[in-house]
């Protein structure tokens, strides 16, 4: 399949010197194939993006879990859950969202019969990067959520810490604007009440982004 070469997309912290060419439909099947780092060797499958062709906001999370790997979509687990939950309470309806994540195969560690999620090195990262930038250039949203400091810091740089600086918008290329705000998994993850005021933080951001579709 023909492809073309970008220096460095608008969209992305990092340059990628070559962007995968075609429709999200191309792309997912590629994708599916994809060997560009080891990570496929032990994952159920690729979890590529899912949602409208041209949503005009995209939710960038980090990486498939143990229920995305399973079911080939993202966020169809219990961060998934919660963030259907917050979309809902922001007045966002998650069907038209597109959702994926920067990372597309699920890594872990085996702990008997559980797998342990395992955070992707700085190369899977970077292996996984002209996916990314091929969905963005394909969707174009308005806006966009990154989900997390992995999603964050892929899209705004390595500096980016999303205790300070969540909410707070970043300008993606001229078209597209963007922010970062927790991630489901994480607020998971944490003791109440921490969890309940984290929780009210990522409704907040998300009903910033549905303003700007306003």
């Amino acid at each position: 399949m023909a492809r073309r070469s970008v220096r460095e997309p608008p969209q992305l912290a990092k340059p990628v010197d070559e962007v995968p060419a075609g429709s999200l439909a191309v792309l997912r099947r590629e994708a599916a194939d994809c060997r560009r780092c080891p990570l496929w060797r032990h994952a159920t499958q690729t979890v590529f993006g899912t949602g409208p062709r041209r949503a005009a906001m995209m939710l960038i999370g980090e990486q498939p879990g143990a229920h995305e790997d399973l079911e080939g979509q993202p966020f169809v687990g219990p961060a998934g859950r919660l963030l259907r939950e917050a979309l809902a309470d922001a007045g966002l309806d998650a069907a038209e969202m597109y959702m994926t994540n920067t990372v597309k195969h699920f890594k872990y560690e085996q702990r008997g019969k559980a797998r342990l999620h395992k955070r992707a090195s700085a190369s899977e990262q970077a292996a996984c990067r002209p996916w990314l930038a091929a969905e963005l250039l394909q969707v174009r949203p308005r806006v966009v959520v990154a989900l997390g400091a992995m999603a964050a810091q892929t899209l705004f740089g390595t500096t980016f810490r999303i205790s300070r600086q969540r909410g707070t918008w970043q300008a993606l290329g001229e078209e597209t604007q963007a922010l970062a705000t927790w991630h489901p998994s994480a607020i998971l993850r944490m003791p109440s009440p921490q969890r309940e005021r984290t929780r009210a933080e990522l409704v907040a951001d998300l009903a910033l982004a549905a303003t700007a579709l306003a």
